[in-house]
């Protein structure tokens, strides 16, 4: 085995859990998936299934009630979750994405109140950084929080924020010192739902991943106690960046699910979708298509798996291979599914066939934890 392959090998046990994640997936939550799409519903159903198969604890290490398995068998659950239906997906990603602050900078209290309850899926959370006038520079922050004895009084509104209505406690970033400078003076808190002054804003009507939903959570004058600040006070951005580093993997792998179950699906119906009076994959120019798309999200696993493995080990440059991991997948699985549509023809236009939803799905992949413009900033960065 190569030295590279051997970074991200993967043990029976992991393969054996790897299988049931894919048999669950194509079993349990593709014949939810467009129904989830159409009425955009919460899947609670499947939430419920994913707590029975502890799949919850994926993101967490054994003293928290997690399985202790590592980044990389994360978002190989996320990838063959993803490849069924992006929407249900989202439900491992956030529950990593909105503990991830706790488990890398909070404290050993925060840890024990929050994250054995995320592990079993009771609980799950949201990330509050987005604002209205703060999304990639989030320079233009206005909520802010102001210390007030022993705790911390948060005003402001979120926006785009995944998991709105549904989580039980959000981690919000707010402006301590305004007089810090650009992006500076930021602090990170647990904000409970329960707290009194915590209100469920507008729900946006979005393109793709339907049934998760994203919105604005409102803050208005919520008090929460001085240990429910993350990490140290000013250094929030800090807490927000060091978990990008390992969440954006979940959307890498979320949009190397979406490719790889569009490519399946296009190389499928091609093989039965018969023209001038053969297979539609007799013909060179689906042909062409099908190998650049296998091609494509291959390259693409490998990225992933490669950046998940430095997640794991810690590497300094685990950040850098994250971005190229989230930018390469969700580009590729843009370009993937629409050609999975173009090789449907009128089929893949219309909602009986789930190659134009898992298009309309890729795209966020493009935008959110991130932009893929910001990604190339990340990335030129380490390039200096």
């Amino acid at each position: 085995m190569s030295a590279l392959a051997d970074a991200y090998a993967l043990t029976d046990e992991q393969r054996d859990f790897r299988d049931t994640i894919r048999k669950v997936a194509q079993e349990r939550v593709a014949p939810r998936a467009a129904e989830i799409d159409a009425k955009a519903e919460y899947p609670w159903d499947l939430r419920e299934l994913f707590s029975e198969l502890n799949l919850f604890g994926l993101p967490f290490e054994p003293e928290h009630g997690g399985t202790g398995t590592g980044v990389l068998m994360l978002n190989i659950a996320v990838e063959e979750i993803a490849k069924a239906c992006a929407s249900t997906a989202l439900m491992l990603m956030v529950q990593e994405l909105g503990t991830l602050p706790i488990k890398l900078f909070g404290s050993e209290e925060l840890k024990n109140r929050f994250l054995p309850k995320c592990a079993t899926g009771e609980w799950t959370p949201a990330f509050a950084l987005s604002e209205p006038e703060a999304g990639s520079d989030p320079g233009g922050m206005i909520t802010k929080a102001v210390r007030d004895g022993d705790e911390w009084v948060i005003t402001g509104t979120k926006n785009w924020i995944s998991n709105l209505g549904v989580a039980d406690f959000y981690i919000v970033f707010a402006v301590t010192d305004p007089t810090a400078g650009h992006s500076k003076g930021i602090s990170a808190f647990v904000v409970e739902r329960t707290r009194e002054g915590f209100s469920v804003g507008n729900y946006e009507h979005k393109l793709g991943i339907k049934g998760s939903p994203t919105g604005q959570p409102i803050f208005d004058e919520v008090r929460v106690p001085a240990e429910n600040l993350i990490g140290e006070v000013n250094k929030g951005m800090h807490v927000a960046l060091g978990t990008l580093d390992y969440s954006r993997l979940g959307v890498a792998a979320q949009a190397l699910g979406i490719a790889q179950g569009a490519t399946d699906y296009a190389a499928a119906y091609a093989r039965e979708r018969r023209q001038f009076g053969k297979p539609i994959n007799a013909f060179q120019g689906i042909q062409f298509k099908l190998a650049d798309m296998e091609t494509q999200t291959a390259a693409g696993r490998e990225l992933l798996y490669q950046a998940c493995a430095k997640a794991d080990r810690g590497d300094a440059d685990r950040g850098k291979y994250s971005a190229m991991a989230k930018l390469y997948n969700a580009d590729n699985a843009m370009r993937v599914t629409v050609e999975a549509v173009q090789i449907l023809g009128g089929y893949g236009y219309v909602s009986e066939y789930p190659v134009e939803r898992m298009m309309r799905d890729a795209k966020i992949t493009q935008i959110y934890e991130g932009t893929n413009e910001i990604q190339r900033v990340v990335i030129a960065r380490t390039m200096r």
